[in-house]
C-alpha cells in the first residue's frame, strides 16, 4: 500500500509540475521587437538610429527611452529584448530621413514572442 500511495504522490507531483511549466511558459520566454527599417522604395536602411519610447508623451518629447538606441545593421534590422507586452512608439531617424509620425506606434506586444514590426523612412 505504501508503494501505490508513493507512486500516486509522485505521479500527483509530477502533474503538477507540467500544469505549472505549461501555464508559466510564456513567462519564461521574453517579449522582444524586432523593428525593419525600410526606404520609400522598399529596401532595408542600414545605419539608421531607432530608439523605442513607451508612451507617447515621451515619444513626442523624444525622452527617457525604453533602452539604449541601436543602429540597424545591413538587413536594417534592430532587437529590444526583455520588453512588457504593450504598445511602444518608435523613432527611426538617418541623416534628414525619419519615419515621422508614420507607423510609430505598435500595436500591443504578444507575451515570450518575438514581435515583428515594419518601419518606412522617407
Amino acid at each position: 500500500m505504501k508503494r501505490i500511495a508513493h507512486r500516486i504522490t509522485g505521479f500527483n507531483i509530477l502533474m503538477i509540475a507540467c500544469f505549472l511549466l505549461l501555464t508559466s511558459s510564456s513567462q519564461l520566454l521574453p517579449t522582444n521587437l524586432r523593428i525593419t527599417v525600410l526606404n520609400s522604395l522598399g529596401n532595408a536602411e542600414e545605419g539608421v538610429t531607432v530608439t523605442l519610447y513607451d508612451t507617447e508623451d515621451n515619444y513626442i518629447e523624444e525622452k527617457n527611452p525604453v533602452q539604449e538606441s541601436q543602429l540597424t545593421d545591413a538587413k536594417g534590422r534592430v532587437t529590444f529584448t526583455k520588453l512588457q507586452p504593450k504598445p511602444y512608439f518608435v523613432v527611426a531617424r538617418k541623416g534628414d530621413l525619419d519615419n515621422n509620425g508614420e507607423g510609430a506606434e505598435t500595436a500591443p506586444l504578444q507575451e515570450g514572442r518575438m514581435n515583428k514590426v515594419n518601419i518606412v523612412i522617407q
